[in-house]
């Protein structure tokens, strides 16, 4: 055989394996099948899906004008749980056309009262249903009040925030209803209770952890409550919710109560060493792993509760090693021979306790705090902030006492940088691991204290450390960045590689079909070209697409730690072909560092995680490279080939 005749077999598989890689290419993607909310097989009978989106509509049309009024989320939230149900099929029975009804009813019905000028409902007693605009999507969102008839509300009053547990059909119109018609686990005669909606299903983390902060803000805004004695409670995975939240804002409640729920991932999840996944998703459980946070759970009384049958104890018996760990004891009350709810006596023990230190109420400004986290997100506890770290991820830790008016003493591990609001205290002496320092303050500064060439310094101005830092608010991992206000860049252009063009159309749309379903919300989205000054100053920015399609990207990519051209995709060390492989990443944005920039990515948990809500965490850190050859899944975008997370600096 000839050379030629040897290689023509070869030219001819070659040339139809291209066509084939190609041709699989251009294929469409599969749709990944939806977790939560849980699908329907109930069929809304068309007569009636016709007449509930006719009603919608007219609604909408009705209550437009009132879009600025402070009070139209009131209005709106019931139109919004009518459109969600129809949108994403959440009747789960013939009975849930009642509820889609009467939705409509209410926002028919407050929209005309709110247009003449009334909105009785804020002066309503008992079960009261309301709702406010998050800052995050834009989104309108509800939550539930009970308010008891003879309370007096022009005297400021407790407020107890009742976190409920996980509900896979628990939409809005559902959760609606039901915070419409039912008290609820408790219902103090003394006290204003309220249930966040916590977008959901999320386990009160990312925007649902947001959302119980901004319900509480809007409720103080709307009542008079008592700053000083406000109650975080919940159950099962309000229970969950209550031990991140509580242990992440401990500054902000007077007392709480964790009832069930998980406090941790690997131990709740049964997870052998052998089947962890890779590190930086271990490193990223340290989120919400509340074991990681222990000792800001000894700035205000906690007092756990499980059933003595219940599985979900292990949550508290965790809590109850971290605690002795640090040298203190939980306060865990069992319900005897209980299973998942609570006995009643136990429970009835349970609410006197959190009465006697909610009616003892919050000391504004407490002589001793203590701070622990791995991540400058939750690193702030009364009079004391955490500005910078040494290193992100290790246990960070300030143990600060006034031991007199004019003597401070702290303790840190892992800090560069901290602020001090010293209340009435001017002028005094600092100990701080050993170094000694005087204070001098004007009045009304704050101090900054600042570790230089391992000492502690105070800095002769409070400005920044000179170039990029991790900061609070501005720390990464790429979930965090939807945490706070975003707006999502869609390219205007098109990519001339038809792979990565068809991955950003899919992963975008199922960004905007997850966050619609998931997370309770629409995306603000423009195109590229279309991006305000505004924008930029106001929210973090998703880019979506490359630097050929998006301008954005283009536009910041040379102030990026990343190379990324038509061959090459270079980022970390890691070097990969820009035919397969796509870049996702998080970083200060270049046109205000003030603000994120995130490439290709939303929240990085998917719908296989969403079978437990222990599972709804952060899955990627600051930066990863993957392979799109790997088609998108319920478990990740792409194969992921390297991932890491920024330094301090935000250097790979």
């Amino acid at each position: 055989m000839s050379l030629p005749d040897m290689i023509r077999p070869l030219v001819c598989l070659f040339l139809v394996s291209s066509l084939a890689a190609t041709l699989s290419a251009q294929e469409p993607l599969k749709p990944i099948p939806r977790r939560l909310p849980a699908p329907s097989d109930y069929q809304l009978p068309a007569e009636t899906r016709e007449s509930l989106e006719k009603r919608v509509q007219e609604i909408e049309k009705a209550n437009a004008s009132l879009a600025d009024n402070p009070l139209f989320a009131d209005v709106d939230i019931y139109r919004k749980a009518v459109e969600y149900a129809l949108h994403n099929n959440e009747f789960y029975g013939k009975g849930d056309i009642k509820k889609a009804q009467a939705c409509l009813t209410m926002a028919q019905n407050r929209g005309q009262q709110l247009q003449q000028g009334q909105a009785p409902w804020t002066k309503q007693t008992g079960l009261v249903v309301r709702g406010y605009a998050s800052e995050v999507d834009g989104s309108v969102q509800p939550y539930g009040l009970v308010i008891p008839e003879k309370l007096d509300l022009s005297q400021p009053q407790p407020l107890y925030i009742w976190l409920h547990g996980r509900g896979d059909k628990a939409t809005d119109i559902h959760f609606i209803h039901e915070r419409s018609t039912k008290t609820g686990q408790i219902a103090p005669p003394d006290a204003i209770v309220v249930h966040p909606f916590g977008r959901q299903c999320i386990g009160f983390k990312s925007a649902g952890e947001i959302d119980v902060l901004d319900v509480v803000k809007e409720v103080k805004k709307q009542y008079n409550i008592d700053d000083r004695r406000i109650v975080l409670m919940g159950f099962s995975m309000g229970g969950a919710g209550c031990w991140h939240i509580g242990a992440h804002y401990a500054e902000n409640f007077v007392a709480m109560s964790p009832g069930a729920g998980f406090a941790e991932t690997a131990r709740y999840q049964n997870l052998k060493p052998e089947n962890y996944p890779p590190e930086y998703e271990q490193t990223l459980w340290k989120v919400y792993d509340v074991p990681n946070y222990t000792t800001n759970l000894f700035n205000l009384p906690v007092v756990a509760y499980s059933g003595e049958n219940d599985k979900q104890i292990q949550a508290a018996r965790v809590m109850e090693e971290a605690f002795k760990k640090e040298g203190h004891e939980l306060t865990h009350l069992i319900g005897p021979k209980m299973g998942h709810k609570y006995a009643p006596e136990t429970l009835e023990q349970l609410l006197k306790m959190i009465k006697a230190a909610r009616d003892a109420g919050q000391d504004p400004y407490p002589a001793n705090v203590t701070i622990e986290t791995p991540t400058l997100r939750y690193g702030k506890m009364h009079w004391v902030e955490l500005l910078e770290l040494t290193r992100h991820w290790e246990d960070s830790r300030v143990g600060a006492l006034w031991k007199s008016d004019d003597e401070l003493y702290i303790v840190t591990r892992n800090i560069a940088k901290m602020k001090i609001d010293p209340g009435k205290h001017k002028k005094f002496d600092i100990e701080i691991d050993g170094e000694k320092l005087s204070v001098d303050l004007p009045e009304s500064k704050d101090l900054i204290l600042a570790k230089v060439d391992q000492q502690w310094t105070i800095p002769a101005t409070a400005t920044a450390s000179e170039g990029l830092h991790k900061t609070p608010g501005l720390q990464g991992p790429i979930d965090d960045a939807l945490m706070s206000p975003f707006l999502v860049v869609l390219p205007s252009g098109k990519s001339s590689n038809k792979q990565i063009q068809q991955w950003v159309e899919f992963e975008s749309q199922h960004l905007s079909d997850r966050w619609q379903a998931l997370f309770r919300g629409k995306l603000r989205t423009k195109l590229d070209k279309e991006v305000t000054a505004e924008d930029i100053q106001n929210y973090n920015l998703i880019g979506w697409g490359t630097p050929e399609s998006n301008s954005l990207i283009k536009k910041t990519i040379a102030d990026l730690p990343l190379t990324w051209d038509e061959k090459e995709v270079s980022l970390g060390g890691t070097k990969a072909d820009a035919e397969n492989h796509v870049p996702v990443m998080i970083y200060p944005n270049p046109l205000n560092p003030q603000k994120y920039l995130v490439l290709n990515s939303g929240p990085t948990f998917r719908e296989d995680h969403d079978r437990t809500n222990s599972l709804q965490n952060p899955k990627l850190p600051d930066w990863a490279i993957l392979d799109i050859r790997q088609a998108p899944n319920g478990s990740s975008a792409g194969k992921v080939i390297a991932a890491d997370f920024f330094d301090e600096t935000w250097q790979p």
